[in-house]
């Protein structure tokens, strides 16, 4: 095929040999063996000249992108035994993927692989490392199973609007918070399981609150007036956020994980993506 497209480009054996390198006879005799194995006339003889026949035109595009595909899959290989990566696929919470993946992989440059991402729970993005995925970002510790680097220690925020009494304060005690009007997220999100566990611990619970499926709505009502918000997203809507301080004096807080298989074809590659992914979520959210 290669030969094929050679000639119908050079337009003659003796100019189309000089690009595949091979003898005018043998590259004859493999245009022939074409036609024959196809059952069809590629070329009009024509005068010395070969020129492509009506089956010969609608043939050639055919085999350009044959041989395109060919060479990606070669490219593919050869990546593969490198251990480099070519495509990227991350999964991740709705949140992370907002918040951390998209703005790190607006990073990327040409030499970085082509990503896709999975939007996903943290137990199901482990789950997608089974199933074909190359990097979960969670925010629980990962089985040991997996290799695993931690990427960041992120705020669980209370936001509040900006003429709301607590706009000027930077921390609230988590026991002032709980006796607040709140909006949280319903029980499968790890920011409100990290919430009713301090809650836990200091005796109390949640008495009524507004229960969210998504974070960004969690901080529209908290907009809208209807309770405090409490997620571990980027500030949005105009609120401003204050820092959740747990009896002790820590503040309650998230952390994120990397996660890849161990067996990975790419696995330096993938420990090294994991390590930039690290350095940019410590410069877009320095921990205090």
């Amino acid at each position: 095929m290669r030969y094929f497209v050679a000639v119908a480009e050079a337009g003659t054996v003796s100019e189309a040999v000089k690009r595949v390198h091979v003898t005018q006879p043998a590259l004859s005799r493999q245009i022939r063996l074409l036609e024959r194995e196809l059952r069809v006339t590629l070329f009009d003889r024509r005068e010395g000249r070969l020129e492509l026949s009506a089956a010969g035109r609608g043939f050639l595009p055919v085999v350009r992108d044959v041989l395109h595909r060919a060479d990606a899959a070669t490219a593919a290989a050869e990546s593969l035994a490198a251990g480099r990566l070519v495509h990227l696929t991350i999964a991740a919470s709705p949140t992370t993927l907002t918040d951390v993946v998209a703005p790190f992989l607006a990073t990327f440059g040409p030499q970085d692989p082509l990503p896709t991402v999975q939007e996903s729970s943290g137990p199901e993005a482990l789950d997608r490392l089974r199933r074909g995925a190359d990097l979960a970002i969670v925010s629980q510790q990962p089985p040991a199973l997996w290799s695993t680097r931690t990427l960041a220690v992120l705020p669980l925020w209370a936001y509040v609007p900006r003429d709301h009494p607590w706009a000027g304060h930077e921390t609230v005690d988590l026991d002032e918070l709980a006796g607040q009007p709140l909006v949280v997220l319903d029980p499968t999100f790890r920011p409100r399981q990290l919430l009713d566990q301090a809650l836990a611990e200091g005796g109390q619970a949640l008495a009524d609150p507004v229960e969210c499926g998504n974070a960004q709505v969690a901080q529209a009502l908290a907009a809208a007036g209807r309770g405090i918000a409490v997620v571990s997203d980027d500030p949005r809507f105009d609120l401003h956020g204050l820092r959740i301080t747990q009896p002790g004096g820590d503040h309650l807080s998230i952390t994120l994980h990397a996660a890849w298989d161990p067996g990975h074809h790419a696995a330096a590659s993938l420990s090294a993506l994991a390590e930039r992914l690290e350095i940019f979520c410590r410069t877009r959210y320095p921990h205090p």
